[in-house]
This record gives structure tokens, sequence and C-alpha cells, in this order.
């Protein structure tokens, strides 16, 4: 989702003839998505990466937002808003506000009070997609907590403890089933290289709500001793 490589629709989510009313819709809910107390249940991504998120959809909105600036950057980028060709000015669109006064073709405005209620769906969905639910087992808690040498063992205990598939660990970090099974099993001769190794632990470590840093510094310091020994 950054700038240089997607543009400003993308950014928002949102087709280049979209009108003024959804562009604000899409700012908010994207706004909304990535801020406040919905942050915690984005398990996969850590606050600095929201923010850098916020910022371009910020970015974004600060051009889309305002019609002339819009007008200025869909010609350098080559957008052809054919959608809204019928309309002279795109301030007009604002003028619109029933059914009957609308050209035909023209694009609804959406309900805006649907933010909120889209807002609150998504962080349900993110809350059941990202949540964990386990009973605590304080023993397990403590071992957890001291433990300052990862390896592939501990971790599948500490995620069976947590009372979370390999097939929901797969879909959660987007890694391969087989390459969480060899990250488990310690088995090098299935993982790739290095700095691989270290983003798979670091993303399984944060699914599990651990310490990445810490894990993937850990764990890849034994996978690398193991390399060693071959």
């Amino acid at each position: 989702m950054e700038s240089e490589r997607k543009n400003y629709y993308d950014v928002l989510e949102i087709e280049p003839n979209a009108n003024p009313q959804q562009i604000e819709n899409a700012y908010i809910r994207a706004r909304n998505a990535y801020s406040g107390d919905s942050v915690a249940l984005y398990s996969l991504m850590s606050r600095d990466e929201c923010e850098s998120i916020l910022g371009q959809i910020e970015e974004a909105y600060s051009i889309l937002g305002f019609p002339e600036k819009r007008r200025e950057y869909d010609r350098l980028r080559g957008f052809n808003q054919s959608g809204l060709a019928h309309i002279r000015n795109i301030d007009q669109i604002h003028t619109i506000s029933t059914i009957e006064d609308r050209p035909k073709n023209t694009i609804e405005y959406e309900d805006f009070s649907s933010n909120l209620i889209e807002a609150k769906v998504s962080k349900l969905t993110a809350q059941k997609k990202f949540g964990l639910e386990f009973s605590e087992n304080t023993e397990m808690d403590r071992k957890i907590r001291e433990c300052t040498d990862y390896t592939g063992a501990f971790l599948k205990q500490i995620r069976e403890y947590k009372n979370v598939t390999i097939d929901r660990m797969a879909e959660m970090t987007r890694i391969s089933k087989t390459h969480l099974t060899a990250l488990e099993d310690d088995n090098i001769a299935k993982l790739p290289a290095d700095v691989y190794v270290r983003g798979y632990v670091y993303q399984y470590a944060k699914v599990l709500k651990l310490n990445p840093d810490q894990v993937a510094a850990s764990y890849l310091l034994n996978f690398k001793k193991l390399k060693s020994q071959k």
C-alpha cells in the first residue's frame, strides 16, 4: 500500500471515477481501520506500520478530497473520469441532492451513516480473525515469559497452547503449512534463506502475541547453529 507503488485511488480502495462523497466515505473507513483502538486488532501489523499507512491515507485524501488538486492529479496520471464525463465540473456533484436531480448514470451517494456500521463490522471481523481464545495456564505463561531460547518445538507448544491450528496460522501469516511445519521441526533443509526464516518467525510470533523481535532473534541464532553443524 505504499504511495510510490500505488496510486491514491488504490490507497483509498476506490475507483478513479468515484464521486466526492464516495472519496470521503472511503477516507473515513480507511482512517478508522488503522487508527485508535482498532490498531490492536491487527495483530500482524505494528503500530509503526499502521501509522505509515495512515500517512498514505491522509496524503491520498489531501489530493483526491479537493477537486482542483484531483483534476490535476488525474491529468498527470492519465486517469479518465468517464463515469463523470456528463458533469462539466466535479464540484457540481455536491449540488445533486435528490435522485430526481441526478443525471442518468450518476453514481449514487453512499449513506454516510454506513461508514460507522462498516467500521464496526471491520473491527469485529478483525477481532474474530486475529483474536486468540484459550484457557490460561499459569505455569505455561511463566515459561513463555521467562523464555530466552526459542526453538521450533517450543513455538509449536505455544501455538497449541494458544489454540491456533496450523491451518489458521497459515491463513493469518500467509506462510505455507510446509514452511510452518519445517519451522516448528527446526528442519533447516526445508527452510529458505535466513532473511526469510526471520520474517516467518517474526509473523508467527506476532500471531501468538509474543515479542516478535526477541523470538525471531533467538530462533535465528539456533537456526544458524544448526546450519553450521551440517
